[in-house]
């Protein structure tokens, strides 16, 4: 049986023939949509916009109104650090008047295609539009590089948000009111959405304000919150935690007392059973408390499918299960 470095190996190699394979396509893909045919943004009807994480597409959504059309690529429980682009999305990309994604290596695995389309189209990356101060190591073993989950800082994402407003001003001028307009009420709305997390935080014993997920994507909400934050996986989900890994978060759910962890949807439920399960072979016990949602929001239509909503549900979550105060840990 492989090891299991062997199977990250393998994975990688399998991953890097698909994305070539889809390269390989780029050149007849883009010379079919040629931004040359294509009338001007805003003109001959809405402006089209491709997204890739669902947060940035609820971003655009809110500030472009009726006046574009939002192609998403990244839907509900898809890890956007995994995800690589099909031939369809090569398609919606090449005839795209407007491309945004996160940046910050966020979309690892479509590295290439973003590259390319950056030759080729309007593009922004609006995590990178953040100031570098503001924004978080990634982690030792990614030297050099931020961490990309922005958007679990409310206040931070607002400066995102701002990057989705200037690019929708800057593609499409004659639309820009509308697009102040918009952007400045959903600010507000964020801005009131931030104030209501660190009011539910306070709400849960110090000692107990502690989030241990499969992943660490929770750091910007840690450092904005005033909550510690561990994570089984390191800030990538491309390699998998090891015994030595389970163990040490094990005894440290122990030692601190901690009632409860979090799965996320956009990542498998065993990497924290495994958890789980040390603890209850000791003879401890640490419950399950809740689905985050860290990497993707929920479906379309839902509370949890509006960045709003998956704030105030990851939020709802954590303070039910952590004992904040008027409820049962």
């Amino acid at each position: 049986m492989p090891s299991p470095r062997q199977r990250v190996l393998d994975r990688r190699v399998e991953g890097r023939i698909r994305r070539w394979a889809v390269l390989l396509t780029l050149p007849s893909l883009f010379a079919a949509c040629t931004p040359s045919e294509a009338p001007p943004a805003g003109e001959g009807g809405p402006v089209e916009v491709v997204t890739t994480i669902g947060m940035i597409t609820d971003a655009a959504r809110r500030i472009g109104g009726d006046r574009i059309r939002v192609t998403g690529l990244m839907g509900p429980g898809v890890d956007p650090h995994l995800y690589r682009a099909t031939a369809g999305d090569v398609r919606a990309l090449a005839s795209a008047q407007l491309v945004l994604y996160g940046g910050l290596h966020l979309e690892a695995a479509m590295g290439d295609v973003l590259e390319e389309m950056g030759a080729r189209t309007r593009t922004a990356a609006v995590a990178e539009g953040i100031p570098p101060e503001r924004l978080l190591a990634a982690s030792p073993d990614y030297p050099g590089q931020f961490d990309p989950h922005v958007w679990f800082d409310v206040e931070l994402w607002m400066e995102a948000v701002r990057q989705v407003q200037a690019a929708l001003m800057e593609v499409d001028p004659v639309g820009a009111e509308g697009y102040r307009e918009r952007g400045g009420a959903y600010l507000q709305e964020l801005e009131e959405l931030d104030r209501w997390v660190h009011e539910q935080i306070e709400r849960i014993p110090s000692e107990r304000r502690v989030l241990v997920t499969a992943h660490d994507a929770f750091h910007y909400f840690g450092r904005a919150y005033g909550v510690e934050v561990r994570g089984l996986q390191g800030i990538s989900t491309v390699v998998e935690p090891g015994a030595a890994e389970v163990q040490a978060l094990a005894r440290f759910l122990v030692e601190r007392q901690i009632p409860a962890i979090f799965v996320e949807t956009s990542v498998p439920r065993r990497t924290l059973e495994a958890v789980t399960a040390a603890i209850r072979s000791g003879g401890g016990d640490v419950e399950i408390g809740g689905e985050l949602f860290s990497d993707a929001m929920g479906a379309e239509g839902t509370p949890e499918g509006s960045y709003v909503g998956m704030v105030r549900h990851n939020v709802d979550t954590l303070v039910r299960a952590l004992g904040g105060e008027g409820t049962t840990p």
